[in-house]
C-alpha cells in the first residue's frame, strides 16, 4: 500500500481497529493506569462501546448473558457521594519485566557460520556483532521484549547516523504505530507513522508517514484531523520535517541502499486466540495477557475489598446527642475522649441509663485471611494461564535451593521462555543482518560479510548447582565414562573447543609436574611411565590407547589404536 493520496482517508486504516482496540486494552494494564483502564472499561472510549468490534464479534465474547455488558470492577462508576477507593495491583507490568528478564538478562551468543565465509571474516564479523550487541543494543532487545510481552507484538528498525554513532542502532517501535503489509505470513513492507507537534489550536493534526519497501522508504507530511490524515502538505511546511528537503528526491522517496527491509516484526508468541478470523492479523503476536484480564480484574477488586475492611475496621464511638460538647452558635459540637473526668448523668439519657451503657463502640472485622488466599488464588491463576510460575514471582519465598530445585519449581516459566525464544531468535538474526549491509554501505565497516549465517544461542536461564555437577563428574570418572575434554566442557559448557582443549593442557601439564621426593620423575605413577600426548583430538579418552588384555574372538587382526 503506497501512501495515502490528500484527503478525509481514515487514520489509522479501519481494518485495524479491532487489534489496536485490544492493544488499547492491554496497554492499560501493561502501564498499570488506572484511569486509563476505568476509560477503557466504563468511559467515553471503552472497547465495549466500540460499534465495529462488537458488529463483528458477535458480541457473545464480550458480553454476559442477559444482553447487559460484562461486568469489570474497572468498568463500575463509584457511587454517588463516595469517594473512588480502587486499588491496582501492576501484575500485568511485573509479567511483562519477568518475561523480558527471562529472555535478556543476558545476551545471547551470536556466532557466525565459518562455512558461509573464510575464517578471517567469519571472526572479524562476529567481532562487529558483538559491538552491535554492547550495552545499548542489550538493552534496546529488552526493552522489545517487554513491550511484546505485554502488547503481543513490537517492531524493530535499523538506523544510522555517522555523525551521533559509528555503526548503526536500533529504534523499538509500537505496534500501534506500523501499518503492516503480510506476503505469505512475511512483513513484506510497512508504513510507520507518528504524530507532529501541533502548528495551531485548532484541532489540526500533523502525521509523519514513512512507507518501507525493500531498498526505499517514502515519506509523506499530512494535516487532517483526529479520525483523518488531511491533506498531502510539503516538507518545509512544518519544522520538523524540514530535514527531509535534502535527504528526497521529487517524489519523496530516499533510497537506503540495502535490498531488504529496514523493519522487522517480532511477535510475542502465536498464534492469536482473540483475532481468530480478523483479515491480517494472524502474524501478529498473542499477548501474555490475552484472556486473563478478567481475573486481573478481580485480582483488583480483592485488592480493594481488603483496603475497604481496613478502613471499615477503624474503631469509632457512638455517642448521644446530649453528651456532645457544643463549640458556640454555628460551631457545632464535639465530644472530648480523652477527658479524665467524667461525671455519670442521668436524666437527659433516661431513668435508667447512664453515661456508660449510652457510648456504644463500633469496630468491623478485617478479613484478612480470606482475603490473603483470594489474592493469592487469583494471582497464582494469572501466572498460570499466562505461562509462568509462581516461583518466578517470588511466590515461595527466598529460601536457598539448589539449581535441580529452581528448575523444576519453575519449570513452566522456562518452558515459557523456550517457546519465546521461538520467535525471537529469528528477529534476533534478521536484525543482525540488517544492521551488518547498512553498516558496510553507510557506516564503512571492513571486513564484515552481510552475507555471513549467522546462529544465537540463550544461556541457560538457571544455572547448574557447581556441586551437583562436581558429584556427577566424580561418577562418570569412577566408572571410566568420561574423558578429560568432556569433563571440562559439562564444567563449562559457554567454552568452545579450543578453550577446552586449553584447559584440558593445563589439567595434564599440572598433573604431569614433579612431586617433592620423587627422584625418578614418575609423577606420582610407575617409572618410565609413558606420559599422554597433547595432541589429542577433542574428546578424545586418554585412557583408550592401551592394549586389550584379551584376543579379539573371530579372524582378522585386533585394530590398533591411537595413543
Amino acid at each position: 500500500m503506497p501512501l495515502p493520496p490528500s484527503g478525509n482517508t481514515p487514520w489509522p486504516p479501519p481494518k485495524l481497529e479491532i487489534p489496536h482496540a485490544d492493544m488499547d486494552v492491554w496497554r492499560a494494564w501493561y502501564a498499570g493506569d488506572t484511569g486509563h483502564l476505568a476509560q477503557v472499561y466504563g468511559g467515553p472510549a471503552a472497547y465495549t462501546r466500540n460499534g465495529v468490534a462488537r458488529a463483528f464479534f458477535d458480541v457473545d465474547k464480550r458480553r454476559a448473558v442477559g444482553g447487559d455488558e460484562l461486568r469489570m470492577f474497572w468498568g463500575q462508576e463509584p457511587s454517588p457521594g463516595q469517594q473512588a477507593a480502587k486499588l491496582h495491583i501492576p501484575i500485568g507490568g511485573d509479567m511483562a519485566e519477568m518475561s523480558a528478564n527471562l529472555l535478556w538478562a543476558e545476551v545471547p551468543q551470536v556466532t557466525v557460520d565459518v562455512d558461509s565465509t573464510d575464517k578471517a571474516t567469519a571472526a572479524s564479523t562476529q567481532a562487529q556483532i558483538g559491538r552491535y550487541l554492547d550495552d545499548r543494543g542489550h538493552a534496546k532487545f529488552r526493552e522489545a521484549a517487554e513491550l511484546a510481552a505485554g502488547l503481543s507484538n513490537v517492531y524493530l528498525r535499523v538506523v544510522w547516523d555517522v555523525e551521533l554513532r559509528p555503526r548503526p542502532w536500533l529504534d523499538v517501535i509500537p505496534a500501534t504505530a506500523v501499518v503492516p503489509e503480510w506476503r505469505w505470513g512475511m512483513l513484506a513492507a510497512a508504513t510507520v507513522w507518528r504524530e507532529l507537534e501541533p502548528l495551531t489550536d485548532a484541532g489540526e493534526v500533523w502525521r509523519l508517514l514513512e512507507y518501507h519497501t525493500p531498498g526505499f522508504i517514502e515519506y509523506g507530511v499530512y494535516r487532517g484531523d483526529a479520525t483523518t490524515l488531511g491533506m498531502l502538505m510539503g516538507f518545509d511546511d512544518h519544522h520538523e520535517t524540514e530535514f527531509l528537503v535534502k535527504r528526497t528526491d521529487a517524489h519523496g522517496r530516499q533510497a537506503t541502499g540495502v535490498d531488504r527491509l529496514l523493519i522487522t516484526h517480532m511477535p510475542n508468541v502465536l498464534p492469536n486466540r482473540v483475532w481468530d478470523g480478523v483479515p491480517d492479523t494472524a502474524p501478529l503476536g498473542r499477548s501474555d495477557y490475552a484472556g486473563i484480564e478478567p481475573m486481573m480484574d478481580g485480582l483488583d477488586e480483592a485488592w480493594s475489598s481488603w483496603m475497604r475492611d481496613l478502613r471499615l475496621g477503624k474503631a469509632r464511638v457512638v455517642v448521644p446527642q446530649e453528651m456532645l460538647d457544643t463549640n458556640g452558635p454555628g460551631n457545632g459540637a464535639s465530644f472530648d475522649l480523652d477527658k479524665e473526668l467524667l461525671v455519670s448523668v442521668s436524666g437527659f439519657l433516661g431513668d435508667d441509663k447512664s453515661m456508660k451503657d449510652s457510648i456504644t463502640e463500633v469496630q468491623f472485622a478485617i478479613r484478612v485471611e480470606d482475603h490473603e488466599r483470594t489474592a493469592k488464588a487469583l494471582r497464582r491463576q494469572i501466572l498460570a494461564s499466562a505461562g509462568y510460575s509462581a516461583q518466578s514471582y517470588g511466590e515461595e519465598g527466598s529460601v536457598a535451593v539448589t539449581a535441580t530445585e529452581v528448575a523444576a519449581r519453575k519449570e513452566e516459566s522456562l518452558t515459557t521462555r523456550g517457546l519465546k525464544i521461538l520467535y525471537q531468535r529469528p528477529a534476533l538474526l534478521e536484525v543482525l543482518t540488517t544492521m551488518m549491509w547498512v553498516d558496510v554501505k553507510h557506516c564503512g565497516a571492513k571486513k564484515v560479510d552481510p552475507a555471513a549465517e549467522l546462529t544465537a544461542s540463550w544461556p541457560q536461564a538457571v544455572q547448574p548447582d557447581p556441586e551437583a555437577t562436581a558429584r556427577t563428574l566424580s561418577l562418570l570418572e569412577s566408572a571410566g565414562a568420561i574423558s578429560t575434554f568432556m569433563k571440562v566442557k559439562m564444567r563449562e559448557p559457554s567454552w568452545d573447543d579450543a578453550e577446552v582443549m586449553e584447559e584440558v593442557r593445563r589439567i595434564r601439564d599440572d598433573k604431569s609436574a614433579v612431586p617433592a621426593g620423587d627422584p625418578f620423575n614418575t609423577g606420582g605413577g610407575e617409572p618410565n611411565e609413558e606420559q599422554p600426548d597433547d595432541d589429542v583430538e577433542p574428546g578424545f579418552d586418554e585412557g583408550q590407547g592401551e592394549k586389550l588384555d584379551e584376543e579379539p574372538v573371530g579372524e582378522g587382526s585386533q585394530p590398533t589404536l591411537a595413543a
